[in-house]
């Protein structure tokens, strides 16, 4: 059984999470890399994968959870003691996180490779040579996600561990 100081140190390092990836999306959105890929990718799944299995783990075993009896009740998804406010507040940064895992999908026309020192973008049997410019801003594109990903687990670990830790029942 986790602490609740431990779930509560988790639910603060997936916050840092949020913060860390919704800035980076931000930053990529307005056309400024200012992290290397992998470093940035790398800090947010640090940030993000083990509270979100602590969160996962520390309500399953908790709460012996089951699946919604109504799929748009509010009190089948999320335990009574936490406010409805802090509730709606992760539902709406999730959301934030999700539209630009799909804005990242529209804008990319395909998957940006350097082939004979030319800047190439390959979709399926297509090859079509692209500006520097446009092979770094695909690369941002493909960042952008998976920085969006973490980020939307980010929330969901940080509400499932700050969630478990503010139960009183146990």
């Amino acid at each position: 059984m986790m602490s609740r100081r431990g779930l509560l140190l988790y639910s603060v390092l997936c916050g840092a999470g949020v913060l860390w990836s919704g800035v980076l999306v931000v930053t990529l959105a307005l056309g400024h890399r200012p992290v290397h890929a992998v470093i940035a990718v790398g800090i947010a799944a640090l940030l993000t994968v083990p509270g979100f299995a602590a969160g996962i783990l520390a309500n399953r075993r908790a709460y012996r959870t089951q699946q919604p009896r109504r799929l748009w009740s509010l009190a089948s998804w999320v335990p009574p003691h936490v406010p409805g406010w802090a509730a709606f507040t992760a539902g709406l940064v999730f959301f934030g996180f999700w539209l630009a895992i799909v804005l990242a999908f529209v804008q990319l026309d395909g998957n940006p490779q350097i082939r004979d020192g030319q800047y190439v973008l390959a979709d399926h049997d297509k090859i079509v040579t692209v500006s520097e410019r446009t092979y770094n801003r695909q690369l941002d594109h493909e960042q952008q996600i998976s920085l969006s990903v973490l980020g939307a687990f980010a929330v969901g670990g940080a509400f499932l561990c700050a969630a478990r830790a503010t139960d009183h029942e146990t």
